[in-house]
């Protein structure tokens, strides 16, 4: 390319550039991604040369993180509320058993919670868990309770920042079990996402852009920006 054989030199690196990615391919065909994640991630930072990075920080132990964690989580006066009257006394199909079949029929890889239950294993039973899982989900929003077991979570710690210095510095990710996860989708799709988009006369959603559909801060800075330009528009003397 130097020497100004840019032609030569373009058609070789598209050659190179096949070429890496056919032994790439080679090497990551034996891994499954939707099973083996982890093997797959491994094999990616050994082909690229990438590290994985672990912050070591003095003075920060798991057992420190996990007493503050719990502190800041845990309210020492709280009373569980009474049922309201929206909670009926009997069992309703809110999830039906196709439904059910469906979602746990394309349950994709993701981390596994503390019930130690793999999206893989409840996607290969999903013939045999459905029945039992609607139920139990049905049951759940008919009396407004939730398992503890789908409370608990495990929690790792994500730097806010490059160096982190005390436990403030790390963002706590709440790794819940896949069937929790898919109990709070059910519920924001049937029941939260309805009410913002018909929200009653008393409520105004039009400013609100998180935890809604199609909301983003994308949507929220285009808002503002909107908002200034026509009251500029309306009056130049604030310019």
């Amino acid at each position: 390319m130097r020497a100004g054989r840019i032609e030569e030199a373009e058609a070789l690196a598209v050659r190179i550039v096949k070429n890496i990615a056919s032994r790439s391919k080679t090497r990551l065909s034996h891994i499954d991604s939707k099973i083996n994640a982890k093997d797959m991630w491994a094999e990616y930072r050994q082909l690229t040369g990438r590290k994985q990075k672990t912050n070591v920080v003095e003075g920060i132990t798991a057992e420190l993180l996990n007493h503050h964690y719990a502190a800041i989580s845990t309210d020492t006066s709280y009373q569980p509320p009474s049922h309201k009257q929206t909670v009926l006394g009997k069992v309703t199909e809110f999830v039906s058993e196709w439904r059910m079949f469906n979602i746990l029929d394309n349950l994709r890889a993701t981390a596994i919670g503390l019930d130690q239950l793999p999206a893989w294993f409840l996607r290969l039973g999903a013939p045999l868990f459905y029945k039992a899982l609607t139920y139990l989900f049905n049951v759940s929003i008919s009396t407004g309770t939730i398992p503890r077991q789908w409370k608990a979570a495990s929690i790792s710690p994500v730097p806010k920042i490059p160096s982190p210095a005390s436990l403030l510095d790390f963002r706590p990710i709440s790794i819940t079990s896949v069937l929790s996860r898919v109990m709070e989708r059910l519920v924001v799709k049937q029941f939260i996402y309805p009410a913002l988009f018909t929200p009653p006369l008393s409520l105004v959603f039009g400013d609100q852009f998180a935890f809604r559909p199609t909301g983003s801060t994308t949507a929220a800075v285009i808002a503002i920006l909107q908002i200034i330009t026509t009251l500029l528009s309306d009056h130049p003397s604030l310019l």
